[in-house]
Order: C-alpha cells, then structure tokens, then sequence
C-alpha cells in the first residue's frame, strides 16, 4: 500500500507529455514547479533555476525536504525541454525542428539535461520551496550534433588572390544588416552551427569544414570584447582563440530564416579561402562572431 500510495504521489506530479506549439514535445508544468532559464551565448552556458513547492505538494519540512529533492531531480530534464527544443542549431533548423524530424529524440534531449552541473538543492528564505540551479555548457550539445567523420573545404579560387596569414578570422556583425532574399533588416542571432557565406552566394563556412575533434564552429563576442587595450585589441579568451593578427571582415548582409548566418563581401572571402593557412583557421574553428550584445544574452 505505501508502494501505491507513492507511485499514486508520483503520477500526480509528472503529467502526460503532449505537443506543444506544433513540433515540441514538452512537460506541462505542474503548479508545484517554477522554472526559468538564461542562454549567455559569450560564456557558452546555460543557467537554468527550478523551484518545487512543498507547501502545494503537501510536504512538510523536516521529513519532506529528500523527497523534495528527489522530485526536482525526477523533473528536471522535462522541465528544461522546452529550452533545449527552442535552441538554434543554424539558420532553418532548430533543436525542436530536429525532433520533430525524428533526427533527435526525447530520450537524446534529455540526456542533454542530465549533463548539466548542478548546484545542491537549497530551500527558499521563507522554507516554502525547494530550489534547484543548473548550468549547462553549450559546447556539449554542438559536440552532440557534429557527426561528420570527414572534414570538407570550401571551394578554393582558380586565380587565389594575393593574401597574408592570419592568426584568426572575426566577422564584425554588430549591427542592423539587410537579410539577404529579403525585405528589411535584422541582428544576426547567435546559433550553434553559423555559416559564412560571401556576396556571390558562394559558402565559405559550414559546419562540415570544422575539424571532428572540435565542438566550436564559432566563438561569440559583442563589440567591448574586440576593442580592448592589449595588442590584439581582444579580451584575452578571445585573443588566445585568434592570436595578435587576425583579419577583421564587416558582414554585408544576415542570411537565413533565423537570420544566424552571415554573408561578407566576395574579395574579403578571397583572402580567406585563397590560403591553406587561413582555410585552416576555419577547420579549427579560429572564428569569432561579434554580435549586438542584446542578442548574446545576459
């Protein structure tokens, strides 16, 4: 009878998953759940916050507080669905879209989840909630859906143009760009796998160009990180990832349905894919996207 009664208890927290908002498939919150999560693209992490209530669910400090824990932990990762589904992954394709394809499945999602760090479970000021933080580190999920066994090239030029070696490659994005295909304008927005494309519409970055034994594509920054007093002028993550001379390129226009992509002249294009040295630098990943800061988060 205690076994039922607790199975009863159980099932009266964790509803039935069903779709929601066409292609995600997520938790329906119980009352007793609070949840709130921060994606800062600059750190590449996740911070996540749970909040259970005791006092809802019937539970009564000092007894209640290890099977408080112990839903926050059973809810967790079907709380943080949602957030994962609605991640980028590049500019037509998000984690839910993946889902919904049958490429990624719920069980794939939320061992994602599980990876997190988490923080021990601490009761709220007034005893009534039990909270629980995560964070979780993006570079995870990227490593997760780079399954390319073998490195491509972008297509190198038959007459290459005259270039230096570069230390690193930053594509300055920080502002309003037309969309290309397009009325209007819009900020490029931070994603897992952002393209590089040039004005002839030819593709100079993808993700199957990125080594296997890299998890990055791209690092994000916003305009402060890449004007600082060093002589690299970056932060110093950022200027270890890049080193002291790297090419600095404007984006010409934002490209994709969710505009992560960004499209840079033709003759700036040139002076990367004309060197076997600087194609280098995007097989390892040696790229930084400098965004508007409102959208890195945070």
């Amino acid at each position: 009878m205690r076994l039922f009664a607790v199975v009863l208890f159980f099932s009266s927290l964790f509803p039935a998953f069903g779709q929601v908002a066409g292609h995600q498939v997520g938790y329906r919150a119980s009352v007793n759940f609070a949840f709130s999560a921060a994606v800062d693209w600059r750190s590449r992490e996740i911070s996540a916050e749970t909040s259970f209530n005791l006092a809802q669910a019937g539970l009564r400090l000092p007894a209640g507080r290890l099977m408080g824990e112990e839903m926050l932990h059973r809810a967790w990762p079907r709380l943080f669905r949602s957030e994962l589904l609605s991640l980028r992954v590049d500019s037509s394709t998000t984690l839910g879209d993946l889902h919904a394809s049958g490429a990624l499945s719920l069980a794939d999602v939320d061992a994602i989840s599980r990876t997190a760090a988490a923080m021990p479970p601490s009761l709220s000021a007034d005893l009534s909630n039990m909270i629980g933080r995560y964070t979780l580190n993006i570079e995870g999920i990227s490593a997760l859906l780079l399954t390319h066994g073998r490195t491509t090239a972008p297509e190198i030029p038959l007459i290459p143009v005259p270039t230096s070696d570069y230390s690193g490659i930053i594509i300055i994005a920080y502002r309003e760009l037309p969309v290309w295909g397009r009325h209007g304008t819009a900020f490029i927005e931070p994603g897992l796998f952002p393209r590089i494309w040039d004005t002839e519409m030819n593709i100079i970055f993808d993700r199957t160009m990125l080594s296997p034994d890299r998890t990055l594509m791209v690092h994000y920054a916003d305009p402060q990180s890449i004007f600082r007093p060093t002589p690299s002028g970056l932060d110093g993550e950022l200027a270890e990832l890049v080193g002291p001379r790297p090419l600095r390129v404007f984006a010409r226009q934002a490209f994709g349905i969710y505009p992560t992509d960004a499209v840079i002249d033709r003759n700036d294009a040139l002076r990367i894919v004309s060197s076997a040295h600087n194609r280098r630098l995007l097989q390892e990943g040696r790229v930084i996207f400098v965004l508007d800061a409102g959208m890195l988060g945070n």
